[in-house]
C-alpha cells in the first residue's frame, strides 16, 4: 500500500508546494578580481557606462580609469585615463567630453587625441567654497532636460555644522558652455546620490544626521527647501529674497507640519527607514531596460553604502507631489555601495568602497555586477495609495489562500519630527489595521482597505504565509509608503 507523508499531504493544495527561494536564484552578483598592482585601489565612488561600451570608473583616491572589455571579469583592463582630482563623486559624458564634480569644482575633462588618456582638465564651474571640513563632498553631475548639469554640495559636520563655506546644502545647476551656477534648492544634509528621472524631474538621496531624522529620497525644484537650516545663510539670496525673511524651522516640529511655519518645506518622496531600508542611501538609477533587467522596468534602484545592498522603489504622483514605497532588492555585495550604472547588457554594474565609514562586506572596495537569471521572483511589484488604503500588485498571480486572510498583513504608521539632534526615533507609532481584502480576478493585484490611513507618515506593511499560485514564496515580505498625500 502506498503512503503519503502529512506533509506531501499539505503541499498537494491548488497552490502547489511553497518553494524556498533566495535573491540569487533571481539576481546573481558577478564579482571582478582585486588586482594584482597593489597601487590599484577600487574605491569606486563614481561610474559612468560610456557609449562606445566601455565602462569608466573613479575612486575616492583622485583617479579615473577606463574599463575595456567590461563585461568580462577576467578579459577587463583597467586604464588610468585622469589622475591628481579631489573625490569625484559623480562622472557624466556629455558632448564628446567627461563631467566630474570634485571638491572645489565642477571639471570637464577631454581625450584629444583618442588615446583613452585625458589631456585637457578645465574647470567648469567653482561658484561654491570649501573650507576644509572633511564632509564637504560634492555629488553629480547629472544633465537636466534644459540642457544644466546639477550637483548637490555637502554640508560639513562635526563642530561646523554651520559653515564657513557658502552654498554648503543647496543644490545647483551649472550651464556646462557659460559655468554659470544657479541656486536651487536648499537644506541638504549630505545629498550623497543626484539623478534624472526619464521623464525629466532630478532627485536625491539623503543621509540621516542633524535635521535629518531619516534618510531619504526628495525631489529638487527651485525653490525647495529640504530641512537643514544651516545653510540659511541672510547674505545669501533664495527665491529672490533674503533667507532672513523665510522663518527657521524649529526643532521638535513635526515634518508633514513644517510647511504651517516654513512654506518653502519640502516633504520627501520616501522615507528609507533607519536600518530596516539601510543606513546611507547613495547613487540610484532607474531602471530603463524595458524589461531586460527583471519585471521592475522603469522603477528606481537605490544603493546603501553602509549596508551593501540595493533598494528599489516604485514612485506615484498624488496631488502634484511625488511619493511612494521602498522594497529591498539585492544585498550581499563586498562592500558599500556608492554609485551604479546599467551596462550595455542590460546588467548592472556596482561600484563600491567603505571609504573609512565602514560598511557591511568582506572588502574594502570593489567593482561588481548584477546581472537577471531570467527567472522572475514573486515579488509586491508596486504600492499604490488609494483613498481608503493601498492597492498591492505582484509580478506573479497571487494565491487567493494566501492573499484573503487579513491575518497574513500587519504593520505601523509612524512620522518623523524635525530635529537638531543626530537621527531621530520613528514617531507617534499606531498599528495598521486591514478591514476588508480585495483580490483582482487575474490575481495579480490586492486591494486593502485600512480602518485609518495618514497623511505624512510612513505606512510600514509586511506579509505573512504569501505564496504566488505556482507555490512560490514571496521573496520579500516588507514594503514603506510613504504617504504624503491622501489620494481622491
Amino acid at each position: 500500500m502506498k503512503t503519503t507523508s502529512l506533509v506531501s499531504l499539505c503541499l498537494a493544495g491548488v497552490v502547489g508546494a511553497t518553494a524556498a527561494v533566495q535573491e540569487s536564484d533571481y539576481y546573481e552578483i558577478i564579482s571582478y578580481p582585486q588586482s594584482d598592482d597593489k597601487n590599484l585601489k577600487l574605491e569606486i565612488c563614481s561610474m559612468a557606462q560610456l557609449k562606445n561600451g566601455n565602462l569608466m570608473v573613479g575612486t575616492r583616491l583622485g583617479d579615473i580609469f577606463v574599463v575595456e572589455n567590461p563585461l568580462d571579469p577576467e578579459k577587463a583592463k583597467f586604464k588610468k585615463f585622469a589622475h591628481g582630482l579631489n573625490h569625484p563623486l559623480g562622472l557624466l559624458e556629455h558632448g564628446g567630453a567627461i563631467y566630474l564634480a570634485q571638491r572645489g569644482e565642477l571639471t570637464r575633462l577631454r581625450d584629444t587625441n583618442g588615446d583613452m588618456i585625458a589631456d585637457s582638465y578645465e574647470t567648469v564651474c567653482d561658484e561654491w567654497a570649501i573650507s576644509g571640513n572633511y564632509h564637504e563632498f560634492n555629488f553629480g553631475p547629472r544633465l537636466d532636460h534644459e540642457g544644466y548639469m546639477w550637483v548637490t554640495l555637502n554640508k560639513p559636520f562635526g563642530r561646523e555644522e554651520y559653515g564657513r563655506a557658502p552654498w554648503r546644502g543647496y543644490a545647483v545647476r551649472i550651464h556646462p558652455k557659460t559655468g554659470e551656477m544657479q541656486p536651487m534648492s536648499a537644506g541638504l544634509r549630505s545629498p550623497a546620490g543626484v539623478e534624472t528621472a526619464p521623464w525629466g524631474d532630478v532627485f536625491y538621496t539623503d543621509n540621516q544626521g542633524e535635521w535629518c531624522n531619516a534618510s531619504k529620497l526628495a525631489h529638487l525644484e527651485f525653490g525647495d527647501f529640504h530641512g537643514h537650516p544651516h545653510g540659511l545663510n541672510p547674505t545669501r539670496e533664495f527665491v529672490g529674497k533674503p533667507f532672513s525673511e523665510i522663518p527657521n524651522p524649529k526643532s521638535g516640529t513635526w515634518m508633514k507640519d513644517l510647511k504651517e511655519t516654513v512654506p518653502q518645506w519640502k516633504m520627501p518622496t520616501l522615507w528609507f527607514p533607519y536600518n530596516k531600508m539601510g543606513k546611507s542611501p547613495s547613487g540610484m538609477k532607474w531602471d530603463q531596460t524595458q524589461g531586460k533587467f527583471g519585471p521592475f522596468a522603469g522603477q528606481l534602484f537605490v544603493g546603501d553604502q553602509h549596508h551593501s545592498w540595493i533598494m528599489r522603489c516604485s514612485l506615484e504622483k498624488v496631488k502634484g507631489h511625488w511619493q511612494g514605497a521602498c522594497f529591498l532588492f539585492r544585498e550581499g555585495f563586498q562592500c558599500g555601495i556608492l554609485r551604479m550604472a546599467f551596462g550595455t547588457d542590460n546588467s548592472m554594474f556596482v561600484g563600491m568602497s567603505n571609504a573609512g565609514w565602514g560598511s557591511r562586506g568582506n572588502k574594502p572596495w570593489g567593482l561588481q555586477r548584477l546581472k537577471w537569471t531570467g527567472k522572475v521572483p514573486f515579488e509586491i511589484r508596486e504600492m499604490k495609495a488609494r483613498p481608503d488604503g493601498f492597492l498591492l500588485t505582484f509580478t506573479k498571480p497571487v494565491s487567493e489562500a494566501s492573499a484573503e486572510n487579513p491575518e497574513n498583513y500587519s504593520g505601523t504608521s509612524y512620522t518623523y519630527q524635525l530635529r537638531s539632534a543626530y537621527g531621530g526615533p520613528e514617531d507617534d507609532k499606531k498599528e495598521i489595521k486591514v478591514t476588508r481584502v480585495a483580490v483582482a480576478e487575474d490575481r495579480m493585484s490586492v486591494y486593502l482597505k485600512l480602518e485609518e490611513l495618514r497623511a505624512g507618515y510612513v505606512h510600514e506593511l509586511h506579509l505573512k504565509d504569501f505564496v504566488a499560485t505556482d507555490g512560490t514564496e514571496i521573496l520579500h515580505k516588507a514594503a514603506y509608503y510613504t504617504l504624503v498625500n491622501i489620494p481622491d
